[in-house]
């Protein structure tokens, strides 16, 4: 047991540093731009709220999330527009694929937005085309409003925000799939398992991602940075989780919530199943 830790705990820590560095600077980017979104969201047609929301949400971490949420609640993105932003949403989750293997992981983020641009205009049109009833068609949106200073940046942005509330968060769960990823290779036959069974891990990642929380997709990150699954199998992954973006949209509204992750499931599944046809 002390071996898998003194092995393990470096590695964690590393990644954990790199992380919240990352963090910060893309929270202090966040709070430089926060007041141009609305602006550059608003456009003659839909196609601008696609890309926009996409890019916001293919920044690392919870905010690009978070974000695309408020702009929904205040009415300034369509239901597409949001679910497609969650498709290129990593949560924390990207900080720690930017520290493990940053080349694919930016592959990965590009693919991300393009999925996301691609489905919110498929997913408004799927909306429109059957009738499908949600909070924006119904006209119910809410307005909120926030002011902050210096003081209140470091205080609650970076010390309660990002340390607080996340960077405890993701040492745990990076240290937890490290050391779950070196169990299962020592004493598990992981790496029989995961190259025989690549559709019910493909099932499985997609089910996991489900889960409106940051943590449970770095198992699936861990096994690629090992080279246990393919890289199908992340992006399917990543296509359904959101990390805690959405925990917002539970309160404002469970059933549009529920349909975010029912339209992004079954893309991210379709995907899937044509890249493991293929022999990705």
């Amino acid at each position: 047991m002390l071996i898998l830790v003194e092995k393990v705990l470096p590695e964690t820590l590393q990644i954990t540093l790199l992380v919240a560095a990352m963090m910060i600077a893309v929270d202090l980017l966040n709070v430089w731009t926060k007041q141009r979104v609305a602006s550059l969201v608003q456009g003659k047609t839909r196609f601008r709220q696609y890309v926009v929301s996409s890019l916001i949400g293919s920044f690392p971490g919870c905010i690009g999330g978070f974000t695309n949420v408020s702009l929904y609640m205040h009415g300034l993105i369509s239901f597409g527009a949001l679910s497609g932003s969650m498709i290129a949403v990593s949560g924390d989750e990207a900080f720690v694929m930017l520290a493990m293997f940053p080349r694919e992981a930016l592959f990965l983020f590009a693919i991300l937005f393009v999925l996301g641009v691609a489905g919110g205009w498929g997913i408004d049109m799927a909306v429109k085309r059957f009738h499908i009833k949600t909070r924006e068609n119904c006209g119910e949106m809410v307005t909120h409003s926030s002011e902050g200073n210096v003081w209140h940046y470091v205080k609650i942005h970076i010390y309660q925000h990002v340390i607080r509330r996340h960077l405890w968060k993701v040492a745990l769960w990076t240290f937890g799939a490290l050391a779950a990823t070196e169990i299962g290779l020592q004493y598990l036959h992981l790496q029989e398992f995961t190259s025989d069974y690549k559709l019910v891990l493909l099932l499985v990642a997609a089910v996991v991602g489900l889960i409106p929380e940051s943590g449970p997709h770095l198992i699936f990150v861990t096994l690629f940075a090992q080279g246990l699954i393919p890289f199908s199998i992340l992006l399917v992954s990543s296509i359904v989780q959101d990390g805690h973006g959405m925990l917002p949209m539970l309160s404002f509204s469970l059933k549009d919530s529920m349909k975010v992750k029912l339209f992004n499931l079954g893309i991210g599944l379709l995907i899937g199943f044509f890249l493991i046809a293929a022999g990705y």
